[in-house]
């Protein structure tokens, strides 16, 4: 890996701001909030930004990185695949709980559903997210997708999920901001109250966070190199989709045939010359 060292300091800096999210998030709703429950009130709707920044941006920061992490690079890409679609998995599952939370608060304190531009954004970046989860698995999990698709449609997974995550961190502020607007009255947020200022801080850590995400996964030099994917095979004995390999394999066999053809002509050419003596 090109920059081992810088990478390492990225990775574990991510790590570290990654708990840290967590732990704020779980200070906010256990010391200025009212906890968490499963009763209708606002300790179950505290479940909302604690499942929220779990697992659609800590452990769906992770997912988008496992690939990048060099102690992974001699398991094979089956397996890695499983553990990358196992984490997006989670922290969908998460985020499900964290809709149903927010949901019945809202109905059950006769708020209304869907009216502000954060679950607008939302609720768009869920079922975005999960549209893209479900034809990922199929294409790259199932055996019976064409190499060719499997290419076609990379360029437009790693885009599509680059840019689901920073609109999952966008979202995230914008529901941090409107909580706070609603919550703090006596004292009022325009007035800096210790609750407002830690969770403005937690703001700041996302995006600080979400930048390191984004740095590490879009840097060439630490990418998954090809060659240690080149013998893995699919469910039911199907090549894997690496386009490189195939290439290679390709040009390797092309080279063998042209190889063959010149030892068969100089072959021919020599005969020929015996025979006219």
């Amino acid at each position: 890996m090109e920059g081992y060292k810088s990478f390492l300091f990225f990775l574990v800096s991510a790590l570290v701001l990654g708990f840290t999210l967590v732990i704020f998030v779980l200070v906010w709703v256990l010391d200025y909030s009212d906890g968490l429950a499963w009763d209708g009130g606002n300790a179950e709707f505290n479940w909302h930004p604690v499942l929220i920044i779990t697992g659609f941006i800590f452990i769906e920061g992770i997912a988008i990185i496992v690939y990048r992490l060099p102690w992974t690079w001699k398991c094979s890409k089956l397996l890695m695949k499983c553990i990358h679609a196992g984490l997006h998995l989670t922290a969908t599952t998460l985020v499900v709980v964290a809709l149903v939370a927010v949901f019945e608060y809202h109905n059950a304190k006769h708020i209304p559903n869907l009216y502000s531009l954060h679950s607008w954004v939302g609720l768009t970046v869920v079922i975005l997210f999960v549209l893209q989860l479900f034809v990922s698995i199929i294409v790259y999990l199932l055996p019976i997708t064409p190499v060719s698709i499997r290419a076609a449609f990379m360029s437009i997974h790693v885009y599509g999920g680059l840019l689901l995550f920073g609109c999952i961190m966008g979202t995230a502020l914008m529901g941090l901001t409107e909580k706070l607007i609603f919550s703090l009255r006596k004292p009022a947020y325009s007035s800096f109250p210790p609750e407002g200022i830690f969770v403005n801080t937690l703001g700041l850590l996302i995006i600080v966070f979400g930048g390191l995400i984004l740095w590490i996964a879009t840097r060439p030099g630490w990418k998954r190199p090809p060659e240690h994917v080149e013998k893995d095979q699919h469910p039911l004995g199907s090549e894997v989709d690496d386009v490189s390999t195939t290439d290679y394999s390709k040009n390797k066999s092309d080279v063998e045939l042209n190889s063959e053809a010149r030892k068969r002509n100089l072959t021919l050419d020599e005969a020929g010359q015996r025979s006219t003596m």
